[in-house]
C-alpha cells in the first residue's frame, strides 16, 4: 500500500510519516509539499532510519504520485493569523482544500483510493471532500475526534493512575467546541468507570476540560500538536491497511444515525477495507444524544456559511447504502447496546 501525504513538510505531515514508518504498516510513504525541500528533507531523514524500523519505500514528490496512491492523506492547512476571526480561518482553509481537491480531481485517484482528511476544520473539509472528490462516501474518511478520543483516554488514566491502554472512552461529534465525552459507555478494562475506586464526575469533566483546550495548551507550550495526531493518523491508516475493522470515532458522512443528517462528524465507525463499512449507534443517554444533534447544528451553520461563498456542494446520489447493506447493527427499530456489539 502506497500512503501520500499532502503536507508532508509540515509538523503534522511529517509526524504521521514517522508514526507510519514505526508502525511498519505500509510499503510506500511518499511526502508531498508546497514546500518542496522540507518534504524532501522530512523523506531523507526517514531514509535514514529505515534500516532501524521497517522496510518502506520513502519518497518525497508532486501531486502526480496522487494517481498512484492508495491512501491520500491531507494535513495542508492555515494557522490563524493574528485579530483574525473563526470564520476568516475557516474561509482560507476551505479555498486552500479546495484548491487541492482540484489539483487531485485532475491528477485523478484510483478507483479503490482511500481520503484521510486531516486539516481543520476537519468535519467541514471532510463534508466538502465527500462531495468534490469523486469518491464514494465510504471511502472519505475525517480523522474527526480520534485525536480527541485519545487525548481524552490519557488523561483520565493519568488522574486515575491506570494504563491508557484499558482505558475504553470516547469523544463523538465535532472535532472542536461541541464535542460529546460518552460517558454511558465508558470504562477502564471493562469495568464501569463511574464505578472505579477514586472516579468521581468533578475528576471526569475535569479531564474533558483539558482533552477540549488541549490543542490551545499546546499551541501555547510547542506552537501546535503533531506526535499524537501522526500515531491517531497512524491508526486510521492501519485499519484500512489490514481490514482491521477497527472501532474508530472518525468523522463520516451522517445519514439518519442519533437523528443527524446532511453533516460529517464522529461516531463509532467501524473501518476496514473499503473505508466506513458501519456506522454504529450506540444506547446514549438523552444528554448525550441532544450534545451530537447539537454538534450537527454548528457544523450545518458552518457549512451553510462556507456554502453561502462557494456555492452549493452537494451532488445528487452521495447517499447510499453502506457496503454491507446496514447503516447501523439493531434490534427491531432499537439500536444495539454497546455491551452487546463489543463483544
Amino acid at each position: 500500500m502506497k500512503v501520500s501525504i499532502i503536507g508532508g513538510g509540515g509538523l503534522v505531515g511529517s509526524s504521521a510519516a514517522y508514526a507510519l514508518q514505526t508502525g511498519g504498516i505500509v510499503s510506500h510513504l511518499c511526502l508531498i509539499d508546497a514546500n518542496a525541500e522540507a518534504a524532501q528533507g522530512h523523506a531523507v531523514e526517514l531514509l535514514n532510519a529505515a534500516c532501524l524500523t521497517s522496510d518502506q519505500r520513502i519518497s518525497a514528490g508532486t501531486m502526480e504520485e496522487v494517481a498512484t496512491s492508495n491512501v491520500v492523506v491531507i494535513t495542508a492547512g492555515l494557522r490563524r493569523k493574528p485579530d483574525e476571526s473563526r470564520l476568516d480561518l475557516i474561509n482560507r482553509n476551505v479555498d486552500l482544500f479546495l484548491g487541492l481537491l482540484d489539483q487531485i480531481k485532475k491528477v485523478g485517484l484510483k478507483d479503490n483510493a482511500y481520503l484521510v482528511v486531516v486539516s481543520n476544520p476537519v468535519d467541514v473539509l471532510t463534508y466538502l471532500a465527500v462531495h468534490r472528490a469523486g469518491l464514494p462516501w465510504q471511502r472519505v474518511l475525517g480523522l474527526g475526534t480520534q485525536l480527541d478520543t485519545a487525548r481524552f483516554r490519557g488523561y483520565l488514566a493519568k488522574a486515575l493512575s491506570v494504563n491508557a491502554s484499558q482505558v475504553n472512552a470516547m469523544i463523538l461529534g465535532e472535532h472542536g467546541d461541541s464535542m460529546v465525552p460518552i460517558w454511558s459507555s465508558a470504562a477502564i478494562d471493562g469495568l464501569p468507570l463511574s464505578q472505579w475506586p477514586g472516579y468521581t464526575p468533578a475528576l471526569g469533566q475535569e479531564c474533558f476540560e483539558q482533552t477540549k483546550t488541549a490543542g490551545a495548551t499546546l499551541i501555547k507550550l510547542k506552537g501546535g500538536s503533531s506526535m499524537a495526531v501522526g500515531h491517531s493518523i497512524r491508526v486510521v491508516v492501519e485499519a484500512l491497511a489490514r481490514d482491521s475493522r477497527a472501532i474508530l470515532p472518525v468523522s463520516t458522512l451522517q445519514q439518519g444515525l442519533y437523528g443527524v443528517r446532511d453533516v460529517c462528524l464522529s461516531v463509532p465507525t467501524v473501518v476496514g477495507c473499503g473505508g466506513c463499512r458501519q456506522q454504529i449507534e450506540l444506547e446514549l443517554t438523552s444528554k448525550e444524544k441532544m450534545g451530537l444533534q447539537n454538534s450537527a447544528r454548528v457544523l450545518r451553520e458552518i457549512i451553510d456559511q462556507v456554502e453561502g461563498r462557494i456555492g452549493k456542494v452537494r451532488a445528487a446520489g452521495t447517499e447510499s447504502p453502506l457496503p454491507n447493506g446496514n447503516a447501523v447493527p439493531r434490534v427491531g427499530s432499537r439500536p444495539i447496546p454497546r455491551s452487546a456489539w463489543q463483544k
